[in-house]
Parts: structure tokens; sequence; C-alpha cells
């Protein structure tokens, strides 16, 4: 009796564990993974990913297929994900913004630290600080003076608690003016209105200004990490031009449905690494701007959360809120 009792019990232990077991070593997935991004095609996200998201496909002999999901400064597609298959066919290039900035600034529909769940680190960059050429503006000086005379000057971002948004507040606070924030759905809906100088400035990624200083279409002010990316070595920092300290990097990491199984996560994990650390897609990211950051699950985790008590902090003191 105690005996058939055990193997029962035994059964029914494996047959639950079963399919997560099974899920666990379906790797690759049989059908396409999506790698989901939170903004419109054309800006520095989209070009990131998809340059990944093709080397990845080709190591693990099947697709990745890049959505885009734009709106909300990228929450919508984080929320998008958060309730999405937890069987490691989807995975989302997450920012800075949804990831630890706002739920600062908003109750969230999902938590990204239970929600989602780390796999590796993806790229970060410096913002660089551009206006259209009708300002007449030719350094950061002049663009503040221009601000602290009254004149209304405007600031575009990706979106309401995105990075490009915070490096605006956060230059707000340092410079002592008052830019007016203009939130659009991405990179570049935000780079058409400021060549169409609709919008005075914005913190852009480089991959998407960049093509449009060279071609003398708009002017750069300043990058926004503490030193000159060797990319840009003719641009000042905000640090170097007045503004000691400042920092405000931007940056892209891997999630996946909080959900999906730990080894599948490690499995990615690892294909991601693969892949940021090749030779071809280091140069080619680095060409646009963009620097490798791959991390194992761990790291990745504890950046989100340093980096999450750093901007709650930013919002505090600039009582920022959402738009």
């Amino acid at each position: 009796m105690h005996k058939r009792l055990f193997l029962a019990t035994a059964a029914a232990a494996l047959a639950a564990a079963a399919p997560f077991a099974a899920s666990a070593q379906d790797f690759p997935p049989k059908k396409p993974v999506t790698l989901v991004v939170g903004f419109a095609p054309g800006g520095a996200a989209d070009a990131a990913a998809r340059l990944i998201a093709k080397k990845l496909g080709e190591n693990i002999g099947q697709s990745v297929v890049v959505e885009n999901k734009g709106g909300a400064g990228g929450n919508i597609a984080h929320q998008f994900v958060a309730t999405g298959p937890a069987d490691g066919s989807m995975l989302l290039f997450g920012s800075i913004g949804p990831l630890t900035i706002a739920p600062h600034l908003m109750k969230l529909p999902y938590d990204p630290f239970k929600d989602l769940a780390p796999v590796s680190g993806g790229v970060n960059f410096p913002n660089v600080l551009v206006v259209h050429k009708g300002l007449g503006v030719k350094n950061l000086a002049e663009f503040v003076a221009l601000a602290k005379k009254g004149e209304k000057v405007e600031f575009a971002s990706t979106g309401a608690g995105s990075a490009s948004h915070l490096a605006g507040e956060l230059f707000n606070q340092r410079a002592g003016i008052e830019m007016v924030h203009v939130p659009y759905k991405g990179g570049a809906p935000a780079l058409q209105d400021i060549l169409g100088e609709r919008v005075a400035s914005y913190f852009s990624a480089p991959p998407t200004a960049m093509p449009q200083v060279e071609a003398g279409k708009l002017v750069p002010l300043a990058t926004t990490g503490l030193t000159r990316p060797a990319y840009l070595p003719g641009i000042p920092t905000v640090a170097e031009a007045g503004y000691p300290g400042f920092e405000a990097l931007n940056w892209y990491a891997f999630v996946a449905p909080g959900k999906t199984p730990a080894p599948l996560l490690d499995r990615w994990n690892t294909e991601i690494v693969k892949v940021l650390n090749d030779a071809g897609v280091k140069d080619a990211l680095n060409k646009h701007g963009l620097t490798p950051q791959p991390t194992t699950r761990p790291e990745l985790a504890a950046f989100m959360r340093k980096e999450s008590d750093k901007w709650n902090k930013v919002v505090k003191e600039r009582k920022i809120t959402a738009e």
C-alpha cells in the first residue's frame, strides 16, 4: 500500500514537472522568435535590435523577427511582453525609461522587476544635444543664454519617462532653465520635427542625429556622457561645457516575460552574449555609436536596481510627472 502510494505520488510529481522540463529544453523555440522594440522604426533601438536579431537568427537557426510597438515612451511594448508567452519565443529590447524611470512617474499595469525577467545587457550610449540651424546657436553657452532670455525653447524626447526626457529635465535643473518637453513615439518622428524646425532641440541617440549633423542639417552642442565617445571626438560633453558631473546615459537591455523558465533565460543569455561579443556585430554597433554591454543575468538585475534608485531621486527632486 505504502509502495503504491509512493509510486503514485512520484508519478504525479514527475507529470507536474514535465511541462517545465520540456519547455526549458525546447531551444531554440520551434516557432519564430519575436524581439519587441518599444519605439518606431528608424531610431537607435530599432537599428541595434535589427543588427542583433539578424545574427541571433543565424546562430540559433531560427528566425528572430523585430516587432515595433511604439508609444507611451516604450511602456506599451513592455506591458505587451510582460503578459506575453513565457516559452522562450518572445524577448524585449527593454529600455531605461520603462524599466527604471517610468515606475517612479506613474502607476504601471506591470512591474518591471516582477513581470519581466532580466536576460542580458544590450547596448549603451550617451545622448547628443542637437538643435536646428534656424535657432542660430553654435554652442551650449549660447543655447542656455537663449533659454534664459525668456525665449520658448522646446526639447524633443522619445516619450515621457524616456532617457531623452530625463536628460532634458536634468539639464533644466543644472542650467537653471525651463525648456518645454515635447514627447514623441520614437527617435524617427522626433527627428522629423526638429529637421522641420517645429521643435528647437533634441537629446538624441547618436545613430538618429549624427547623419543629419554630418549633412549640415543639425547643429550638435554637447554629449551627455562623462567623457567624449571615440566616435564623436569633436563634440564636448555637457560636463566639459560648464556642468561638471553631468551624466545621462541611454541603454537597452534584453528581458523576457517574467514566468519564462530559468533554463531558457540562461540559454538566451548565452546566445545574446555570444552575439554582442562577435567582432562583426561589435564593429557594426560601434559605427552606429552604440557600445555593446553584455552581462550575466544577475549583473543586469543589479544594474537595473541601481539605475532605478538613481532616476527615482531625479524624478522626486524635479517633481516630474507623467504627461
